[in-house]
C-alpha cells in the first residue's frame, strides 16, 4: 500500500478524465472517409505531446523508448498511465 500512496492524489484527479476519455473514446476515432473524427485529433495532440515530454525526461535511453511505445501502440490508455506513473514531480 505503501507503493500506492504518492499516486492516490492522481487517480482521484484522473476519475472525471478517465471518465470522459472513456465516453468519448466510444464515439468513432474516425469518420466514414477515413479522416479523424475531432476527439481523433483530440487524442493525436495529447500524444504528440506525451512523447516530446517523455524524450525530455532525463532517464535512459531504454525507458524513454519503452514509454515511447507504450503511448504509442496505446494512444489512450498509454496516456492515462504515463500521467499516472511516469514520476511526474520527482527532482
Amino acid at each position: 500500500m505503501n507503493k500506492l500512496t504518492p499516486h492516490l492524489s492522481r487517480m482521484a484527479t484522473m476519475a472525471p478524465i478517465l471518465a470522459l476519455m472513456l465516453i468519448t473514446s466510444s464515439c468513432a476515432r474516425f469518420n466514414a472517409d477515413g479522416s479523424l473524427a475531432t476527439w481523433g485529433y483530440v487524442v493525436l495532440a495529447l500524444d504528440v505531446l506525451a512523447l516530446f515530454d517523455v524524450f525530455r525526461q532525463p532517464w535512459s535511453i531504454g525507458k524513454k523508448v519503452l514509454w515511447a511505445a507504450i503511448i504509442f501502440f496505446f494512444p489512450l490508455g498509454g496516456l492515462i498511465l504515463y500521467y499516472l506513473f511516469a514520476g511526474r514531480g520527482k527532482a
